[in-house]
């Protein structure tokens, strides 16, 4: 009886620090002041030549899908991403997110590019995976589709850590 116990003990501390890893959010203070907070990056797709990191980031009153796409435009060039991003979640809808900012970090090394997400599709955002997304960079190719093969739940799992935190 003790071992039994002592297992269920077990798994449910293993369960429940894999919960709380699953959102460990990080924070970041801007040019401007304001306080940005995030995830780390998950990469949704990679081959040789390409592949695409995503993370949801908030300002605490705007949600954003932020991609980080190998290869981008070189910041000189003066091409940098304004189109808008179209994500397909797991429920077979298109939806379109406005472009909001593109900015290069960590000494030019990486592009970010943070999509707004739309108030009244946030409750989508949060139940449904993400399995591919469609983007025109610009200065690479024209339109690049992205067909997710790597954590796709991603996008659900943090925006429901922001949104559950939010509700404390």
């Amino acid at each position: 009886m003790e071992k039994i116990l002592f297992l269920a003990l077990f798994f449910c501390s293993v369960s429940n620090s894999e919960i709380f890893a699953q959102c460990e959010i990080r924070n970041r203070l801007q040019a401007d002041g304001s306080m940005l907070y995030y995830f780390e990056p998950e990469i949704f797709y990679t081959t040789k030549s390409k592949s695409l990191k995503i993370n949801v980031v908030t300002d605490k009153e705007h949600y954003f899908v932020a991609l980080q796409p190998t290869p981008f435009p070189e910041k000189n060039v003066g091409k940098k991403i304004k189109d808008d991003l179209v994500i397909i979640l797991s429920n077979n809808q298109k939806y379109t997110l406005s472009h909001y900012d593109t900015q290069y970090q960590q000494n030019d090394s990486v592009m970010q590019v943070l999509y707004l997400i739309d108030e009244k599709d946030l409750k989508s955002f949060s139940t449904f995976d993400a399995i591919a997304a469609e983007i025109n960079m610009q200065g690479t190719e024209f339109m690049r589709r992205y067909n997710f093969k790597l954590h796709k739940s991603a996008m659900t799992r943090q925006l429901n850590c922001f949104l559950n935190e939010k509700d404390k």
